[in-house]
């Protein structure tokens, strides 16, 4: 498992993203919180694979409400990655397993590391 970050460096209703990588594996995610719950997420638009945040670190619509694609405009609840309103309406985004424990967010995946920005081809968290 991979330590992200501690639980209380996101926001109660805000979102962050991680680079992570190792052998063979690459991947952006993003770490969403509502209240005591976390939710993970492979930042990539359902509707054109693109990253959410287009670089920004910016993930919440106006209202701090949904995930948002800055891109196509399209809103996604936190508690299922489901897209509300947008091109891809009715499609979710894929889950990243993660979890807390012991005050952090950790990903369920071992043998990769934290990085500043990828430089492998994006791979699926299966």
């Amino acid at each position: 498992m991979l330590e992200l970050c501690r639980f209380a460096d996101i926001p109660d209703g805000g979102a962050r993203g991680f680079a992570v990588e190792g052998p063979g594996f690459a991947q952006r995610i993003i770490v969403a919180r509502r209240g005591g719950a976390v939710y993970g997420y492979v930042n990539s638009c359902p509707h054109v694979p693109s990253r959410l945040d287009f670089a920004t670190g910016e993930f919440l619509d106006a209202g701090g409400h949904f995930l948002q694609c800055q891109g196509h405009g399209a809103y996604f609840r936190f508690e299922d990655g489901v897209c509300i309103e947008g091109p891809c309406e009715g499609k979710a985004l894929r889950p990243a397993p993660i979890r807390v424990e012991r005050g952090s967010v950790w990903l369920e995946r071992s043998g990769v590391a934290l990085v500043d920005e990828i430089s492998k081809v994006l791979s699926d968290l299966g």
